[in-house]
């Protein structure tokens, strides 16, 4: 069945009467951020099983049975099913249709086209509950700001949470990140709160340490290979590399993001430039007029997706590391060359 926000809240703080969660879409840290409400309400001293799609397409059966199993240490347990897809299909049949499965099931599965099978069986089923993540849009950005800032014991005013909210792309996992660590810098918790201004962040925020990363976004987002290829290799001689140039990438396609959906309300690029005044820094003003009048809503969501897919990589134990970072950022680079 296909669940709102409310809907899938709820359901995974309370997960007994739900066979399996489809948590799914682009925004993957979104639907990592719901992981926590299952692993919460399934206790600190819980079991969780990680399984793939691989591991589910070499053994069908395995799902149910882990669903129907009693943990080992005699607490409660549930399982998590990651990099999957139409390929799990026999697997969750045989789970649906299972006797006895007492322990829940989460999928996360990114971003699923509209015929995905996966998608469909998980939608049409009464014990199976599917919500899709989107990246939130620039109002979202800030509320998300806030709301995890307070449980680090943190107070945001609302122009501070939109600097924090576009220096992290919009990203949950990044935002989380940056607020633990001023949170930690400022010695603030929920029962001794601190604000957070924009000096702490100039002191510490992301980008404090980055250099100039301004080309090497242009070269990306604008489609420029050559350039792409000597500033990876400059970056990387001063130590700069993978999740640095990732995030740098993707406060410009969240930049990009608010300002072309003022373009597709029917405003001109050159108008909607003209009013985000001191909001665009005065050196990329030139570069990122042509870059809004070419990206198109979907393909800037595209991009945020495979940035932070990429981002997942690089951060995953024994994943390809910084090769993947390089490896994405090309990859886009070839695509906003295609709309030039």
């Amino acid at each position: 069945m296909k669940a709102n926000k409310g809907q899938i809240e709820r359901a995974l703080a309370a997960p007994a009467d739900t066979r399996f969660f489809l948590l799914h879409g682009p925004d993957e840290a979104g639907s990592r951020g719901l992981l926590k409400a299952l692993a919460s309400a399934m206790g600190d001293d819980s079991e969780r099983i990680d399984l793939s799609g691989a591991d589910l397409k070499a053994d069908p059966a395995r799902l149910a049975d882990e669903a129907a199993a009693i943990s080992m240490f005699g607490g409660s347990r549930w399982i998590l099913v990651e990099q999957a897809g139409d390929e799990i299909l026999p697997a969750l049949e045989a789970l649906i249709e299972a006797q006895v499965a007492g322990n829940p099931v989460a999928i996360v599965a990114g971003a699923l086209k509209a015929g995905s099978k996966l998608l469909k069986l998980a939608l049409a089923a009464p014990s199976a509950l599917a919500f899709a993540s989107y990246p939130p849009d620039a109002r979202d950005a800030d509320r998300l700001v806030v709301e995890l800032a307070r449980g680090q014991g943190l107070s945001v005013r609302p122009d501070v949470a939109r600097r924090i909210a576009d220096a992290c792309g919009g990203n949950r996992t990044v935002i989380e990140q940056e607020l633990a660590k001023y949170a930690l810098y400022a010695d603030a918790s929920p029962d001794a709160p601190k604000p957070v201004d924009h000096d702490m962040i100039d002191a510490i925020g992301a980008g404090a340490d980055e250099g100039d990363l301004s080309r090497i976004v242009d070269s990306v987002v604008g489609g420029n290979a050559a350039m792409l290829e000597a500033e990876i290799a400059r970056l990387r001689a001063a130590g700069l590399e993978g999740i640095t140039l990732i995030r740098a990438v993707l406060r410009r396609m969240a930049l990009l993001a608010r300002l072309r959906a003022e373009v597709e309300q029917g405003n001109s690029v050159s108008a909607v430039m003209a009013s985000s005044g001191k909001s665009l820094f005065w050196k990329e003003k030139d570069a990122i007029g042509p870059q809004l009048g070419r990206w198109r809503p979907e393909l800037i969501a595209k991009a945020v997706s495979r940035l932070v897919e990429a981002e997942r990589q690089v951060m995953s134990p024994g994943g390809p590391g910084v090769v993947a970072a390089d490896a994405e950022l090309f990859a886009i680079c070839r695509q906003a060359a295609r709309l030039r």
